[in-house]
């Protein structure tokens, strides 16, 4: 696509990339075939290939408006289209610059700034967010429904974690907003890698990989955070650890772009590079390990729910389903297992309406082979989903560590 920068975009840090971005795209339109938002909507602007022309038309020097950021506000990064795209357009980074020129350009309501504002204090601090969960479980009967929905209906508390340090050991990002709603995961997946001969070393000066503050108009401290991940992990990967495991999809794509958000930093550079290389999804981890030795015979009819971060953002599509397969889980077919659930970080407190009608059609989907159980690899999907009230929703690991001999 024929671009020409304004002067003032010109001028931007990633001003270089938006153009060869831009450049790259031949406005076919095989991305909407595939965008959940344009499905809905029916809407040009609300899909990838009118996003790209809002984009470019901004960079050009073209008036701002809010329909401009309401448009691409819509947009769930799913990066769906980055899938489908035959020209390689890598639309997520394009839609990071162009969300960041219009949020600058373009005040948003008083509401919007407050909620935004609301989640960047709340969801990536831990304690905070436990409180907060905790006290909405107590007074859960006297909150409206739409809250209600995203406290968790069960909350399977975590079992003890291994204290034997093995020879080959791995950090663990725990997360923000894992550890109340979902305490056991993590715990389950050090469990079920310890007897693989993998111990998981505890890294509590971690904290939020960073992704919630950057897609929620605070790029720059949203990259503070990738950085203090980095000073973090740095020490155990020198003494040797293998890697940096994440078992939350959405946490593990931000994480193996930190490479390349922090490649014009000269003092993190090197170490955000390393850091992405050494990433890993617990699915890439295990499949790679002898899994016969853990003895595991399920027979449980499973529907997986494959999260975006995970098949779009990671490529790894297909993987989680090879494992439960190969464990004799009985995976159910789910149609349309390419589109988004709805739930997309915070998107579904931003875009409530949207959000409900993608999770809506995708429990549909899941439900269509009857399964016991939904299984997913992300505990925003996990939330999202499980907050219907229908068939129960965990993260794929418990089921298996529960299946351990």
């Amino acid at each position: 696509m024929q671009t020409t920068l304004s002067e003032r975009a010109s001028q931007l840090p990633r001003a270089a990339e938006a153009e060869s971005i831009l450049r790259t795209c031949v406005h076919c339109g095989f991305c909407n075939a595939t965008c959940p938002t344009y499905q809905l909507l029916g809407d040009e602007l609300d899909g990838p290939r009118g996003r790209i022309y809002l984009i470019k038309q901004v960079l050009e020097g073209n008036d701002v408006t809010q329909k401009t950021q309401q448009h691409l506000d819509r947009c769930l990064s799913c990066r769906n289209c980055e899938t489908t795209c035959p020209s390689g357009v890598d639309y997520h980074n394009l839609l990071d610059i162009g969300r960041a020129v219009v949020d600058a350009a373009v005040p948003r309501p008083l509401g919007q700034r407050l909620l935004r504002e609301g989640l960047r204090q709340t969801v990536p601090h831990p304690e905070l967010f436990k409180s907060l969960v905790n006290s909405g479980q107590v007074f859960r009967a006297l909150l409206p429904g739409n809250l209600q929905s995203k406290l968790p209906r069960n909350v399977y508390p975590a079992k003890p974690r291994p204290m034997t340090l093995r020879e080959r050991q791995v950090l663990m990002l725990e997360g923000c907003v894992q550890p109340s709603l979902s305490p056991n995961t993590n715990a389950a997946a050090a469990r079920v890698l310890d007897r693989l001969g993998i111990s998981v070393i505890a890294s509590r000066e971690a904290g939020c990989c960073g992704a919630v503050d950057y897609h929620l108009d605070a790029q720059a401290i949203g990259l503070d955070r990738a950085r203090r991940n980095i000073d973090a992990w740095w020490p155990s990967l020198e003494k040797g650890a293998e890697a940096i495991v994440q078992t939350a999809s959405g946490c593990g794509a931000f994480i193996k772009d930190y490479g390349h958000l922090l490649a014009s930093d000269p003092a993190y550079a090197d170490k955000a590079k390393k850091v992405s290389a050494l990433a890993r999804d617990l699915v890439e981890v295990l499949r790679d390990e002898p899994l016969e030795q853990l003895g595991i015979h399920a027979s449980q009819r499973l529907a997986f729910h494959c999260p975006c971060t995970l098949q779009h953002g990671q490529k790894l599509g297909g993987a989680v389903e090879a494992l439960l397969t190969g464990l004799g889980f009985n995976l159910t077919s789910v149609p349309d297992g390419h589109l988004c659930c709805g739930s997309a970080g915070t998107y579904s407190l931003t875009q409530p309406e949207l959000s409900r009608q993608l999770r809506d059609n995708k429990l549909e989907a899941l439900e269509s082979g009857h399964p016991e159980v939904i299984v997913t690899a992300n505990i925003g999907c996990q939330s999202h989903l499980d907050g219907a009230g229908r068939t129960p929703v965990r993260h794929w690991i418990e089921l298996v560590e529960a299946n351990l001999p």
